[in-house]
């Protein structure tokens, strides 16, 4: 059975109101909630982007059911990754083993705010290194590593939970699917692609599958539209324009010719339960086994929330 999850975007909301979403959405039966881990949103008009760790924490403690993942840390530039494997194991201990920490290569977005963004090539190199670190250490072991982008002369993780963290590494594509199936425990991916879960489980993968897909509900359809113009028309852009631009406003930029309903034709908008069924049951049959929604505008969760628990989740 397919997990329906929620997303806690910290790009458009504050620390406070995402935590007591959180608390909203276990209650209202949502399974998993996942957590974007920013610098910077990725257009002005979303307006924030707290520290997600800290937001974590507290919703880990505010909460008592409903699994966790960052979706997704990149662990090479903001972070170092012994400290990465850290923060995760303390969430880990705080929710009681209901946290899964999800990894990628990361943007340009949020990462240069410490230093110059590395090519491509190099990002990935550093990725894996990253993958070497973080899963000892969350596993228990005492660790000595050098390697050609990042040492650790010696680390080791003192606070546990009594199952190590697992890990959910972001795919977009065969070497990628292979790095997730060596290193990883689940995978994670942004599109309802079959054939790229075909690939994960072909390099041997074989855990959790997490999706995610963004809907706008509200009564007015056409304001509805208007919000996802607003916030969401960045998500057109292929993903490796979204890796290298650097600011909001180079995303703001970017979109400047995107048109309402460009937009409106990727994300499902106003009141009717089947679109949003349909965008949903569109990662399920691709074989995701965990899709987290996004109801995109800031100022619509508590309404959504509501709704979902009458008319979205139990269609699932």
């Amino acid at each position: 059975m397919v997990s329906i999850g929620y997303t806690l975007m910290s790009e458009q909301s504050g620390p406070r109101e995402l935590v007591d979403y959180a608390i909203r959405a276990e209650a209202a039966g949502f399974g998993h909630l996942v957590m974007s881990d920013h610098y910077n949103p990725w257009l002005e008009s979303q307006g924030h982007s707290p520290y997600a760790w800290s937001v974590l924490g507290a919703v880990a403690h505010a909460t008592s059911r409903v699994e966790m993942l960052s979706y997704v840390t990149c662990p090479i530039r903001r972070y170092h990754p012994a400290v990465v494997a850290q923060k995760a194991s303390t969430v880990g201990v705080l929710s009681e083993g209901r946290f899964t920490l999800g990894l990628g290569s990361g943007e340009n977005l949020n990462e240069h705010v410490v230093g110059p963004w590395p090519h491509v090539q190099d990002r990935h190199d550093m990725f894996e290194e990253a993958l070497q670190i973080i899963r000892p250490l969350l596993a228990g072991e005492r660790l000595t590593y050098s390697g050609t982008y990042f040492d650790v002369p010696e680390a080791r993780i003192w606070d546990r939970p009594e199952q190590h963290v697992p890990m959910a590494i972001a795919i977009s594509g065969r070497s990628s699917a292979a790095l997730a199936a060596e290193y990883g425990d689940a995978v994670v991916a942004i599109e309802p692609d079959a054939d790229l879960l075909g690939a994960y489980r072909e390099a041997g993968g074989a855990g959790n599958r997490y999706g995610q897909v963004p809907i706008c509900w509200g009564p007015d359809e056409e304001a509805c539209r208007k919000i996802v113009h607003d916030q969401w028309r960045w998500s057109g852009l292929t993903w490796k324009v979204n890796a290298e631009l650097p600011e909001p406003e180079s995303f703001a930029a970017a979109t400047q010719t995107v048109r309402e309903e460009d937009v409106a034709e990727a994300v499902s908008c106003g009141p009717d339960v089947e679109k949003h069924v349909a965008s949903i049951q569109k990662f399920v049959d691709a074989g995701f086994s965990h899709v987290a929604v996004v109801q995109v505008g800031g100022d619509n969760q508590e309404a959504f929330l509501e709704w979902a628990q009458k008319e979205l989740l139990p269609r699932f």
